[in-house]
């Protein structure tokens, strides 16, 4: 990597994380506005990549539905994803994007690629990452501060995981782990990865132990550690698995120097889910005992 684009990287990082960190604290329509930006940025870049396979998707009603699942998401975050009204939203989206890709494409124009890969766009971006809103109120949480370090959990498990495959894979990576879609990734980077996510959940759990709900026993943070280490892999190799098929780098510009929205929050898109149910259940299993 040229020096002129590592130090871009790094300084967009300066600017980029306090600005997160401070909306994550923040926590409700201040979150939902970073959220929605990123889910929005990230359909569009996701329909980009179809197009490049000559699909025609519905971009701007993908844009608008990945955003009103962010919105929908801060009305009631308490409430979960059973609250937010999805099915709702789920039920007309199907029925709009049907009508429009209909009266808009016909039949000469894909209609079905039309449909299925604008839903799928708004889903992949806007619904999943509408968890971050729901593990930042999880129910329970005992304020700002808690709340804040129970949305962290994955997401530094995450870092920790990608970083631990980078470093391991680069210095002892020797057998390619799924060459045909990420040539560049290994099974000995793999595995780093979750011992990287491993020893940060231990350490990690700790700072959960300062509060009364959500902390973690031992053998959960090890299993809390594996689980997101092994979703961040997968989410990193779906979007790897697109770009590919597109034909292309990286799947936008958004951010000087660290590529698209996908490119920079695929693995979140698999692990915010992954630590709201896993915070649930811990937290369901502590008030049966």
């Amino acid at each position: 990597m040229a020096r002129s684009e590592t130090t871009t990287r790094v300084l967009v990082a300066l600017v980029a994380i306090p600005i997160g960190v401070v909306l994550v604290v923040a926590g409700g329509w201040a979150l939902a506005l970073l959220l929605g930006a990123i889910a929005v940025a990230g359909a569009l870049e996701f329909y980009r990549l179809a197009e490049q396979k000559g699909i025609q998707p519905l971009r701007f009603l993908g844009g608008l539905i990945a955003a009103l699942f962010v919105a929908l998401g801060a009305v009631n975050p308490v409430g979960g994803p059973e609250a937010a009204g999805y099915t709702l939203l789920l039920l007309f989206s199907v029925v709009g994007v049907a009508v429009v890709a209909i009266w808009a494409r016909g039949v000469e124009r894909d209609p079905l690629l039309a449909f299925s890969t604008t839903l799928t766009g708004a889903v992949y971006t806007g619904y999943l990452l509408s968890f971050a809103l729901f593990l930042r109120h999880l129910p329970g949480s005992s304020g700002v501060w808690h709340g804040t370090a129970l949305l962290f959990a994955p997401v530094l498990l995450t870092w920790a995981s990608d970083t631990a495959a980078y470093f391991v894979g680069r210095q002892w990576g020797a057998r390619k782990l799924f060459p045909s879609v990420s040539p560049g990734k290994t099974v000995e980077g793999a595995i780093g990865a979750v011992a990287g996510a491993v020893l940060v959940a231990i350490a990690y759990r700790h700072v959960l132990l300062l509060f009364p709900l959500y902390h973690l026993e031992l053998w959960q943070a090890v299993v809390l550690g594996i689980l997101v280490s092994i979703a961040a892999q997968v989410g990193d190799l779906v979007e790897s698995l697109f770009k590919r098929d597109a034909g292309v780098k990286d799947s936008g510009a958004l951010l000087p120097g660290h590529g698209g929205a996908l490119d920079r929050f695929d693995s979140l898109f698999f692990t915010l889910p992954l630590g709201y149910y896993f915070f649930r259940l811990v937290f369901s299993a502590q008030q049966a005992f």
